[in-house]
């Protein structure tokens, strides 16, 4: 569709021969952060779980100790939760499996394209597409665009410049 656009802006001598300007700007997938795994999110992720099911078993332990009819609720409550955690676990291995069979060992549920990427902020980053653009300055036109994945606009020059 750009291409043809393009086309189109120079059979109308739209396109000034002057000055083109280039940047970056982020995009936010729809992808939620929660539905985007690499390995060290679902590393993290199992931890939390294991951690949250041994708290449980410490608990059903203290549990046993108290009395009957208050300690059933409890009980009954605590074991609901391990079970949920451990079908969580479940999915995450079933997850894992997809993951690592992905080219860059990354995938997104809801926008399968949508990727992690750092950002400028520290520690910080965001599930979507860095989009360069190169704008013809008297028109204000898009003349060209590239969509990647990388969180910094350091090195995608070339390949906003090498469209025709």
């Amino acid at each position: 569709m750009c291409s043809q656009f393009v086309v189109l802006c120079r059979q109308l001598n739209l396109f000034s021969e002057a000055i083109v300007a280039i940047d970056g700007s982020k995009f936010k997938a729809v992808n939620n952060r929660d539905r985007n795994f690499t390995s060290a999110k679902m590393k993290r992720r199992m931890e939390q779980i294991e951690e949250s099911i041994d708290r449980y078993l410490s608990q059903l332990d203290t549990a046993d100790r108290q009395e009957p009819p208050v300690v059933q609720v409890k009980v009954d409550r605590l074991r609901d939760k391990i079970s949920a955690l451990k079908e969580e676990m479940q999915r995450l291995k079933e997850l894992e499996v997809r993951m690592l069979k992905a080219p860059d060992k990354q995938i997104s549920l809801t926008d399968a394209d949508a990727r992690s990427m750092a950002t400028s902020g520290k520690c910080t980053g965001m599930v979507g597409y860095n989009v360069q653009t190169a704008v013809e300055a008297k028109h204000h036109l898009i003349v060209a665009d590239e969509v990647t994945h990388v969180g910094h606009d350091r090195g995608q020059l070339s390949s906003v410049v090498s469209h025709k």
